[in-house]
């Protein structure tokens, strides 16, 4: 690799790619979240609407997501980093524009579906494996482990506030925007690897995937993971709704997003700090997971209050940003050295179908037991990962997977 000068920081490769695939994935992000807090309002008024096709349309991307990142990824391999990454985002502009032309739920949902074809995280991680060192791979993928949780939140506050100036269409037309300018990115910023190989810290190894499945710790991740977003995107279908019912204009959400969202940031770092300086995981694992449930258990007993519903937002948000940041550190534990790509490949389809499930049982509730029933379902789901946690046992390096295939 050229450039290897700066042996205690990234050198001029690593940099270009590390900030360049982190800005594609984290506006590839954006465009996929931007819809999530004003989609339940706007999809009301769409011609053959229900609340279980609402579900599907929101979380359908997860499950063509869940469904092609490894086989690109292992698609990549074999053709290139590039013309996998760029193909993915044509899909995604495709799917992007004919979301935004739309007129009936049935035509998003088939964009949100191709939207999600475009699964390129495989590929993008394959990439920035073959263009750093192994002794900056891992803050590379911490770069874009921050610039997607940046993304998420970035989406909430603003998706409201451009939702007043050009609606959900104009939102869609933003994404796919997105997409071209992460094209742009990748053929005039990110450079092009001299060799490409199979990183197994970066990337899923078929044969490994066995012994990853085979794990009960990382099993037990997975399907945290998986609930976590479950209840994320089934809260979107109902929350928002709620929210315009107590009496908060939808135009007014991006003001309490807003505070939410950095408050809970701030008040996540102790526990973080705890949890990996004072050894106790488990309790700030379990502690983060009794959060969401009980947020939940707010948001149906408290849904007329906006006063109420903003506490509960926070305490979810305290929750979710803590368990999202300490889950995939969890699984880098279990799952050291070549072992990890495959571990994180596994993770990553839970987290989309969790998406995907979340969206049509969350749409299945609705409708049949009214909108605040959402945030009950989302309790069970909650509860049931409680029980299963309370078992977890904190990684030692006995329970990691060895990574010489042993």
């Amino acid at each position: 690799m050229a450039d290897n000068k700066e042996q205690g920081g990234f050198n001029r490769t690593e940099r270009r790619a590390t900030y360049g695939l982190a800005g594609i994935y984290g506006s590839r992000m954006l465009g996929l979240f931007l819809i999530l807090p004003v989609f339940a309002l706007y999809a009301e008024e769409l011609a053959s609407a229900t609340p279980v096709l609402i579900g599907l349309a929101i979380g359908i991307y997860g499950l063509t997501q869940a469904l092609l990142q490894i086989p690109f990824g292992l698609l990549s391999d074999r053709i290139g980093r590039k013309p996998v990454i760029i193909g993915g985002l044509l899909l995604f502009v495709l799917g992007s524009v004919i979301a935004a032309m739309a007129d009936d739920i049935w035509m998003i949902i088939l964009g949100r579906a191709i939207q999600g074809s475009g699964a390129i995280a495989a590929a993008v991680m394959a990439l920035l494996a073959d263009l750093t060192r192994d002794n900056q791979r891992t803050k590379s993928m911490a770069v874009v482990g921050v610039t997607i949780g940046f993304s998420f939140t970035l989406a909430l506050i603003a998706g409201p506030l451009f939702n007043t100036w050009i609606g959900v269409p104009g939102l869609f037309w933003i994404t796919a925007a997105l997409a071209i300018g992460g094209i742009l990115i990748l053929l005039l910023v990110v450079p092009t690897p001299e060799h490409s190989s199979v990183h197994g810290d970066a990337e899923p190894v078929p044969a490994l995937f066995g012994k990853v499945l085979r794990n009960p710790q990382l099993l037990r991740l997975d399907a945290g993971i998986f609930t976590l977003h479950f209840v994320l995107t089934s809260l979107f279908l109902a929350l928002p709704l709620t929210l315009r019912d107590a009496g908060l204009p939808v135009e007014q959400h991006t003001w309490l997003y807003l505070p939410v969202m950095l408050l809970s940031m701030g008040l996540m770092v102790p526990f973080i700090i705890m949890a990996e300086k004072k050894g106790t995981m488990k309790q700030v694992f379990t502690g983060s997971i009794s959060a969401l449930g009980i947020a939940l258990l707010g948001f149906y007993l408290l849904s007329s209050s906006i006063w109420g519903l903003g506490l509960m937002l926070l305490l979810f948000f305290i929750g979710f940003n803590l368990l999202e940041a300490t889950l995939p550190s969890l699984v880098s534990k279990l799952a050291p050295g070549t072992i990890r790509g495959t571990a994180m490949g596994v993770y990553s389809t839970s987290q989309f179908s969790g998406a995907f499930v979340g969206g049509l049982l969350g749409g299945w509730a609705h409708a049949h037991f009214g909108e605040t029933s959402v945030f009950l379902l989302g309790a069970g789901f909650v509860l049931l990962w409680l029980l299963l946690a309370a078992g977890m046992q904190t990684p030692t390096k006995a329970d990691a997977i060895s990574t010489d295939g042993r």
